[in-house]
């Protein structure tokens, strides 16, 4: 991985739902480092469910591109607890990943056990994620990050080369922005 590398593609993921659905949509948008919007893909996953892993390798693949070099995702416990396992996804789709969260957080375990008390494979999936490690941006803003299939560093590079402002990396902010414009345009 050559996190400086001018051409440097990444492929953002964010949701948005309402509660009163089954399902959130995801978006996707790639991005060149330029800040260029270089494609969009979407999808889906279930409320409370088990299927954003698959489902985000299946928007990977959708997009049928070689040369989207890192994977930035808008946290990894989206839909209401459903799970982002972002090893798996480096592992299958051979690209680095990304995890970024915004909130310093004394963990989920007892949430996932109460919300969810016969549910082995969530609480599985949670201990599985590990630690997150704290970052401070250029912008001076502290974030939380979890990668696979990179180094600290060059995932402190990338993030940083895609952050203008405050704390949310342009990709992330522009697939927030699709997913958003999608729910609501289906009410």
């Amino acid at each position: 991985m050559h996190a400086e590398k001018r051409g440097i593609r990444v492929l953002g993921i964010a949701e948005s739902f309402k509660e009163s659905k089954s399902s959130s949509t995801l978006a996707g948008v790639v991005m060149r480092r330029d800040l260029i919007i270089d494609g969009m893909v979407f999808g889906s996953v279930t409320i409370k469910g088990n299927d954003s892993t698959q489902n985000i390798l299946d928007m990977i693949g959708s997009l049928k591109r070689n040369d989207v070099n890192c994977i930035m995702l808008d946290g990894l416990i989206i839909s209401i607890y459903n799970i982002i396992e972002g090893e798996e996804i480096n592992e299958k789709a051979c690209i680095p990943v990304i995890a970024i969260t915004f909130r310093e957080s004394q963990g989920l375990e007892e949430t996932i056990r109460r919300h969810f008390p016969n549910d082995s494979l969530k609480l599985e999936q949670y201990h599985k994620l590990g630690q997150r490690e704290k970052m401070v941006l250029k912008t001076g803003k502290l974030i939380f990050i979890r990668y696979w299939g990179l180094k600290s560093r060059e995932a402190t590079s990338i993030i940083n080369s895609f952050t203008l402002q405050g704390s949310i990396p342009e990709p992330i902010r522009i697939a927030k922005l699709a997913a958003r414009a999608i729910v609501r345009s289906h009410p």
